[in-house]
C-alpha cells in the first residue's frame, strides 16, 4: 500500500495500529477522531456483470443502496451485497481492510459527498490494522471517482 500511495503522489504513509480497525467505530476510537472522519470502503456487487462497486463513505453515515444502484446500474439491473470471497477476489483486500486504492481489479467507485465536511479523514490501508491520513479532496485525485449523494437521509 505504501508504494501505491507513493506512486500516486500521496504525502502520507500508512500507519500500523496496535489495535484492529475493522469497523469505522474501531478506527475512530483508536485514532481519537470523530466517527465521520473515517472514510469507510463498502463493496457492492453489480449483479449482471459481477463488477465490484466501491462506495467510500463517511463513517457516521449509512449508504443508501438504492441511490448507489441508480448511479451505477442500467435500468432493470440490480446491485447486491458482496460476500467476503467476492470482496477478496475483486479487491485483493479482506473485509475490514479494504483501501480506497490499490485494488486487484479496478472497481466502479463513488465518493460520498458527506466526507467533504472534514478537513482530515482516515482510510483503510489494505489491512485491518492499517490506515492512512488524507484530505477528502485527495480521494478524488487518488481514485478518479466522482462525488455522489449516496448516504441515507438523516432523520430530523
Amino acid at each position: 500500500m505504501t508504494q501505491c500511495l507513493r506512486d500516486k503522489g500521496h504525502p502520507h504513509t500508512p500507519v500500523l495500529l496496535d489495535d484492529a480497525a475493522r469497523t469505522a467505530q474501531q478506527a475512530a476510537d483508536v485514532l481519537g477522531v470523530a466517527l465521520g472522519q473515517i472514510a469507510k470502503s463498502i463493496i457492492f456487487k453489480r449483479k449482471p456483470d459481477n463488477v465490484a462497486v466501491l462506495v467510500i463513505a463517511s463513517g457516521d453515515r449509512r449508504v443508501d443502496e438504492k441511490k448507489v444502484q441508480a448511479l451505477v446500474c442500467a435500468p432493470g439491473q440490480k446491485l447486491g451485497r458482496a460476500d467476503a470471497a467476492f470482496v477478496k477476489a475483486s479487491t485483493g483486500f479482506s473485509i475490514g481492510g479494504v483501501s480506497p486504492v490499490g485494488h486487484a481489479q479496478a472497481p466502479v467507485t463513488l465518493i460520498d459527498r458527506d466526507l467533504l465536511r472534514f478537513d482530515e479523514i482516515w482510510a483503510a490501508a489494505g489491512h485491518p490494522h492499517g490506515v492512512f491520513k488524507l484530505q477528502p479532496a485527495d480521494l478524488l485525485s487518488l481514485t478518479g471517482a466522482p462525488l455522489a449523494d449516496v448516504a441515507e437521509q438523516e432523520l430530523l
